[in-house]
């Protein structure tokens, strides 16, 4: 695997392309600028890598090494050596839901030797919960995120063999011989009672123990409450369908005043587990090099690619400190492993020791790809 990155700025346009650009198999492209949505963007692209798949989304900060950037496009270039990719998507659309959406992405790049699937997705439109849902009826890893808008919330935007799009989702398909890992860790501090869901339709819960739920975060939340819902992305909600099952992290987007509801950033079903978490930022750094050493490869390899799929609570929450869980990343996996990736408003990953992926927020995703 041979691996090169550039950086496209409204000052100086893109930097030198690598040497292998013509044989390039493979250019991902994350970004928080204009530039990316028009048709100069992919046509520069496409031009600089003219035999490559070509698939990218909009960010909430994008990665390249251990730096964040805004107000710029990453590209990583990729020829493969010893396997193969596929790239498909599909437009969202009133009449068919995220689950379907899913599922009819992972039929269209089906084949047996399919390793992995990564995903980028709208991260306005889709109902990433679901779209977990239909992603997993394949029985194949699947990682990836929601594309982001900085924090404007506005629209997001999709790159996947055309110009970029909004509402639409791209699957990246790796074929034959080659390894792929994940890893996902979130590193928030629970506290108070466990709670129960008690009413809530998708990602608006109503009633927590039988109260209404924004009274709830209001008591535990004290001053901050008047603050609500910015101060909300320091206090998310830790939800569990069962004491079993592994704890989903979901992040609180906005408040009712008049139905005392909490709308969260992804589905919080009605009799789950729940409890208020709290931001202990030296446990978000380390959760992120715990990642990392789940992502590892198990034997030494040579050149490999992380991809960081990091929320943009996270970066909001840990400011000037959210390149330290890029530095610990890089620490943990070596030189040789080139990184980039997005903060995103979602993440899609499995736990370590299962294969189905689920929607987390506020969480450190990883995949690491080697041949």
């Amino acid at each position: 695997m041979r691996i090169s990155q550039t950086r496209w700025s409204s000052n100086a346009g893109w930097g030198i392309p690598p040497d292998f650009a013509q044989e390039a198999d493979l250019v991902l492209v994350f970004a928080d600028h204009e530039f990316f949505q028009s048709e100069d963007c992919y046509a520069q692209l496409h031009a600089m890598f003219p035999g490559a798949q070509i698939a990218g989304c909009s960010s909430s900060g994008s990665v390249m090494g251990v730096e964040i950037s805004d107000g710029d496009v990453v590209a990583t270039a990729i020829k493969l050596e010893k396997s193969s990719i596929r790239l498909t998507s599909l437009e969202v659309s009133a009449d068919r839901n995220a689950r379907e959406l899913g599922m009819s992405l992972m039929a269209e790049l089906n084949s047996p030797d399919l390793r992995h699937v990564f995903i980028l997705s709208d991260g306005l439109l889709v109902n990433g919960s679901e779209l977990a849902q239909g992603l997993n009826q394949a029985g194949i890893p699947v990682t990836g995120g929601l594309a982001g808008d900085g924090t404007r919330f506005g629209k997001t935007w999709v790159m996947a063999n055309a110009p970029a799009q909004n509402g639409r989702i791209a699957a990246l398909g790796f074929y034959g011989n080659v390894t792929v890992k994940s890893g996902c860790f979130a590193g928030w501090d629970e506290f108070g009672a466990e709670r129960v869901v008690t009413r809530s339709v998708g990602n608006v819960v109503y009633e927590i123990d039988g109260e209404p739920a924004l009274e709830l975060y209001k008591k535990y939340l004290g001053a901050q409450a008047a603050e609500l819902p910015a101060s909300g992305l320091r206090f998310p909600l830790s939800i569990q369908a069962s004491k079993t099952d592994h704890p989903l992290t979901r992040t609180l987007l906005a408040v009712d005043e008049v139905t005392h509801s909490l709308t969260f950033a992804g589905d919080v079903p009605q009799g789950c587990l729940c409890k208020l978490m709290r931001t202990n930022l030296d446990n978000l750094i380390d959760n992120a090099g715990m990642a990392a050493e789940v992502a590892k490869p198990e034997e030494s390899a040579s050149t490999g690619l992380c991809l960081v799929v990091s929320c943009v609570g996270r970066r909001l929450v840990m400011g000037q400190l959210t390149e330290d869980e890029l530095e610990i990343i890089r620490e943990k996996l070596g030189d040789a492993t080139a990184i980039t990736g997005f903060y995103s408003y979602g993440e899609l990953a499995p736990f370590s020791d299962v294969m189905q992926c689920q929607l987390h927020n506020q969480t450190m995703t990883l995949t690491t790809i080697y041949e």
